[in-house]
């Protein structure tokens, strides 16, 4: 057997107006302006390289340039959670924070770690995702809205109500335009078609998921309701035996799933049952809402898995 090529890990720190990059296996320290100039000379110089990984964090879509040039040249790009190479940091004492201390840091993480290089999204379904994250910041905008309505004095109230209308108007603009993007993505119309046939999930709910969970029907039980953020830890030292809590996950998609069990557990029989049996048994109410959105994302990630549409017979 001939020897294995050796890995060869980049790391790159995104500014607003830098990027900053380092080859683990080279130590190698490269810099460019953040402009499609910069970007092109940057991946030019690391196109001289067999590059196992690149790998960018997310940085407020400032990384959205050079990904967007790296997978057109079907470079093997990953972009991680910024808190993902904050713990890695952490448990290595790297304390200092510098743009280029970063960027190693970003192609240790790289080399250590060795975080899985996925198929590269397509243009559409990047900009369906663009389109959800939009969604989701004006949901915050009204929300935040409705909030200062009823705090805010009466004399302000009628232009908090315009604001309030007009934000209500874009969602439901943006929301035709998702449902007509997503209807040209074969994949993931036929994916809708699964998911809205339970009832209780709604198309917002389904385009959240097919946008912030791409991973739904291709994972196991234990792997999707972690990835959700619904799988209960221990939390048991020595003698101490603590509650089971959940942590970590996609917090734009359990926020939605939360929603979504609400009208679940009046609509949906399977779910009724299931909230009902567990209140019925002493639990508090948050709990079983929790165990109610695993169950879901379950039973939905089955679904997908098996291309089936929504049965009650599944959830035994």
């Amino acid at each position: 057997m001939g020897k294995q090529s050796p890995e060869i890990n980049v790391g790159i720190d995104v500014g607003k107006a830098q990027l900053d990059a380092y080859i683990h296996e080279r130590d190698l320290h490269l810099t460019a302006e953040n402009t499609p100039e910069g970007v092109k000379a940057l991946l030019n110089r690391l196109n001289r390289f067999h590059v196992t990984r690149v790998v960018v964090e997310a940085t407020g879509r400032y990384e959205r340039l050079v990904a967007d040039a790296a997978l057109a040249r079907e470079l093997p790009l990953i972009i991680v959670n910024p808190l993902q190479v904050r713990r890695y940091a952490g448990a290595i004492g790297q304390l200092a924070k510098t743009d280029k201390i970063d960027a190693r840091i970003i192609a240790a993480y790289a080399a250590v770690i060795r975080p899985e290089v996925r198929p590269a999204s397509n243009r559409n379904v990047r900009v369906i995702k663009d389109l959800l994250a939009r969604r989701r910041q004006l949901l915050t905008m009204s929300t935040m809205e409705k909030n200062r309505a009823h705090i805010m004095p009466k004399s302000l109230r009628a232009d908090i109500q315009r604001h309030i209308l007009h934000l209500e108007k874009q969602l439901d603009k943006l929301d035709k335009l998702l449902d007509q993007k997503i209807e040209t993505e074969t994949a993931w119309r036929d994916k809708r078609a699964i998911l809205l046939s339970m009832p209780g999930i709604g198309p917002a709910v389904v385009n959240t998921l097919l946008g912030d969970l791409p991973e739904l029907g291709s994972l196991n039980n234990k792997e999707i309701a972690a990835l959700t953020g619904v799988a209960p830890y221990n939390r048991d030292s020595g003698a101490l035996r603590g509650k089971r809590r959940i942590r970590g996950g996609r917090h734009s998609v359990r926020t939605i799933l939360f929603m979504a069990s609400l009208t679940s557990i009046q609509h949906n029989p399977v779910i009724k049952r299931f909230y009902q049996h567990l209140v019925a048994q002493g639990k508090h109410k948050k709990i079983a809402l929790t165990a109610c959105i695993r169950k879901m994302v379950i039973m939905l990630n089955a679904m997908l898995r098996d291309g089936k549409y929504w049965n009650e017979q599944m959830a035994n």
